[in-house]
């Protein structure tokens, strides 16, 4: 195997890369996708989809990357049910991916990361039974199902500030959750949601921490320790905004990495997503965290996909 040189692999299975498959496929580029052992990426585990355009009905994350996965199938994609467990792009000319233990080697002139970020979550006990169920780590995916309705948002960060802030805009009242007194959030954040605190839109709540989520079959409530005194806080919903990991810790001394593991690409100008290493491209979350949206993903996986053929056509 190590002599039949692909011409693109693409690895991942989310919206990021279906799409680059796809696009690959329209060129006549023979992709081979290498989808890990759960395909769909993080998208399968939202249970309504209200946002991706020209589909209406909300239908479940999971049956909205059916339609994508069976749209690579019939392009004739190749997909392969393994994980890539380490890398050598060393040879610029004959990249080669290491599958099964290192038993199984692909040897590829382009590859295209699309490996995802996985949202941080608390960890406690009860937290995978609310998952979906009022627990959420996408105020933008999900914040619409709790329209009029009080919620809660975790963390201290820009991020935490900026999903608390749009939900003030659609819930009748946000509480922000932090473990600390501080804030690592810009200003102009901390200050934005002092305003709506002050006009009783948001609540915060310092030096905290989640104990418990409270419910049965829907989330209803969370239980806080506020400098060790316990209290109990009704919600509908959580989100919880305490960052992102992705998953690119194979690529590790192969490609440039950010401080936080995210792969760095050349961004501003095309190929906007090549990597350090020529003929490594990179979509979807791995390497665009800010927004955290399938379909940014899917359009990053466009753009990887037209970077790679035009790498492989010398153009």
């Amino acid at each position: 195997m190590a002599d039949d040189i692909k011409q693109v692999v693409i690895i991942g299975s989310g919206p990021a890369a279906c799409t680059a498959a796809i696009y690959c496929a329209r060129a006549q580029l023979s992709p081979i996708m290498v989808m890990g052992y759960e395909e769909g990426g993080q998208l399968v585990t939202t249970p309504e989809v209200g946002n991706w355009p020209g589909i209406t009905g909300e239908p479940s994350g999971f049956d909205v990357m059916q339609n994508i996965l069976n749209h690579t199938k019939e392009l004739g994609v190749e997909r392969i049910y393994d994980v890539v467990e380490s890398v050598d792009f060393s040879d610029e000319s004959c990249k080669k991916l290491y599958l099964s233990g290192g038993k199984k080697v692909l040897t590829t002139k382009a590859v295209i990361i699309a490996t995802g970020a996985r949202a941080r979550y608390l960890g406690i006990d009860s937290e995978a039974q609310f998952k979906g169920r009022g627990v959420s780590a996408c105020a933008t995916c999900d914040g619409l199902f709790f329209r009029n309705k009080e919620v809660a948002v975790i963390g201290g960060g820009s991020v935490a500030f900026i999903e608390g802030l749009f939900l003030a805009n659609l819930c009748s009242k946000v509480y922000l959750i932090h473990r600390r007194e501080g804030f690592r959030a810009e200003q102009i954040l901390v200050d934005r949601v002092n305003e709506k605190v002050a006009e009783g839109k948001m609540e915060l709540i310092l030096n905290a921490t989640v104990k418990e989520y409270v419910g049965s079959e829907l989330l209803s409530g969370i239980v806080l320790d506020v400098k060790g005194e316990r209290r109990e806080l009704p919600v509908n919903g959580v989100f919880v905004a305490i960052g992102h990991q992705p998953a690119t810790e194979i690529f590790k001394g192969q490609i440039d990495l950010d401080e936080k593991g995210y792969i760095v690409t050349s961004n501003a100008l095309p190929p906007v997503t090549q990597t350090s290493c020529p003929g490594v491209f990179a979509a979807g979350d791995c390497a665009f965290p800010y927004y955290h949206q399938a379909v940014v993903a899917a359009g990053s996986g466009c753009k990887a996909a037209l970077d790679a053929e035009h790498y492989i056509l010398g153009i």
